[in-house]
């Protein structure tokens, strides 16, 4: 019988900062960087942010605790923190992505291993420890549940694979068992949820549930480090994630190359805050316009082929031709894509021109349709296929994947300069510091020096 969820408690449990190649942990801290420019940026911003605060204070769950959210002047308890900067960190949809799970796994995994660590006075090495553990369990899980199958059940990867990730890494910085994380992964198999539904009307749920993954897996890991007795076998058993959430699980894809191939360095950071299904698309409009001088009023078709996924995400012209909220706005190949050809650029300032009659005209011209040159025979489902008709003839590009992906990862300057473009609105010259803080992480005897300069 197998026994993937026993093999990656033990992984988690056993896994040493020394252990780790140096070209991971430095990712590692890349990509946390990266999450956390989000979330200081989301806020301010995120219009979705005053009603969970609101929510907080009506439950009575904003009382005063000694943990960060990234972004705000105040100390929350570790469960809410990680709630709020799951949440946060996610709103913009400018955070990573792991494109063989199709999942984002700094979202759940960062909040709960600063919630955590910042909790029991863990140093910068044990939280890049822990953070490396979460990537492997979450991105590992997505690629078994099969992120075409899990979407086509209606589910959210980040969330449901999410909460499993969330607790490993609040796990490791517990110092739990072998035995207490299969615990907390037996608790996790109770609370993964994730719905698609946000699609239909560009709702705030996908924000909020990948928040409460991170919540929802410090508290799976607190309830093991406690003798709470969870469920065994919550990966693989017969009713199971991968049983319940899939019809087409690969569970050894959970397990294979454990400890020898890193999932973490497969996980890609986005030049646009929106679906990572646009972005391919968004890079071939943006190259094309410039190369060819494009201007909107030359164009009289264009013509974009995704991945089925995509479809299912950003394509449905009768609910995503003319999105009317942000939500809507980032999960639509037609706004993304219209506003891309129209300015030769896509970013977060951009979603004020939701509504905007020129983008709307443009996005009528746009078609999307399923593509199968992007689906057999690529591993990754981020790609995309840009045909652009003019009075003069037709111009097409095919990009097999977005800017971002680790073949194209940039490079560290890059990095910290989009962190610093987000985060500095906020926290003005605290920004430059955490930046600092978050790239030499490994120095820190107490993550609570490092975090703290991410308060506003």
């Amino acid at each position: 019988m197998s026994q993937e969820t026993a093999t990656l408690a033990a992984y988690v449990a056993n896994l040493k900062y020394d252990d780790i190649p140096p070209q991971v942990l430095e990712r590692a801290k890349v990509l946390t960087l990266d999450f956390l420019g989000s979330a200081v940026r989301a806020r301010r911003d995120a219009e979705s942010t005053p009603s969970l605060l609101k929510m907080l204070e009506a439950l009575a769950l904003d009382g005063n605790g000694q943990s960060t959210v990234f972004g705000d002047s105040r100390t929350w308890t570790p469960a809410v923190a990680a709630l709020l900067n799951g949440a946060l960190g996610h709103s913009l949809d400018f955070d990573d992505t792991h494109a063989d799970s199709s999942l984002h796994p700094s979202a759940p995994v960062v909040p709960a291993a600063f919630a955590i660590g910042e909790m029991v006075g863990a140093s910068g090495r044990d939280v890049l420890t822990a953070i490396v553990a979460g990537y492997e369990v979450c991105c590992r899980l997505g690629n078994a549940l099969d992120p075409t199958s899990h979407y086509a059940r209606g589910f959210h990867p980040t969330a449901t694979a999410g909460t499993f990730g969330a607790a490993a890494a609040a796990g490791k910085l517990f110092g739990l068992s072998k035995d207490q994380i299969i615990a907390a992964f037996g608790v996790s198999g109770s609370q993964a949820a994730g719905s698609l539904q946000f699609l239909v009307n560009g709702a705030w749920n996908k924000r909020y549930q990948v928040g409460a993954a991170a919540m929802n897996g410090v508290i799976a890991a607190t309830l093991a480090r406690d003798g709470f007795i969870g469920s065994t076998e919550s990966v693989e058993g017969k009713h199971g994630l991968l049983v319940g959430y899939s019809d087409d699980a690969h569970p050894d894809k959970a397990v294979a190359g454990l400890g020898k191939v890193y999932e973490t360095m497969k996980i890609g950071v986005k030049p646009y805050p929106s679906c990572r299904y646009t972005h391919a698309a968004l890079d071939a409009i943006i190259a094309m316009r410039r190369e060819h001088n494009l201007t909107p009023d030359q164009i009289t078709r264009v013509e974009i082929g995704l991945h089925r996924n995509g479809i299912t995400l950003t394509g449905d012209a009768a609910t995503k031709r003319h999105p009317t909220s942000i939500v809507g706005g980032q999960f639509s190949m037609f706004f993304t894509g219209a506003v891309a050809l129209d300015q030769g650029r896509f970013g977060w300032d951009d979603y004020e021109r939701l509504g905007d009659a020129a983008i709307d005209t443009l996005a009528d011209r746009f078609d999307v349709v399923q593509d199968d040159r992007l689906e057999n025979g690529r591993t990754h489902p981020f790609g995309a296929r840009v045909s652009i008709t003019t009075d003069d003839g037709v111009h097409e590009r095919l990009f097999a994947d977005p800017s971002g992906e680790p073949a194209s990862f940039p490079d560290a300057q890059a990095m910290q300069q989009k962190f610093l473009t987000l985060a500095r609105p906020v926290l003005n010259k605290r920004a430059d510091q955490l930046a600092d803080a978050i790239l030499s992480l490994e120095k820190f005897d107490r993550i609570a020096a490092a975090t703290e300069l991410g308060r506003q």
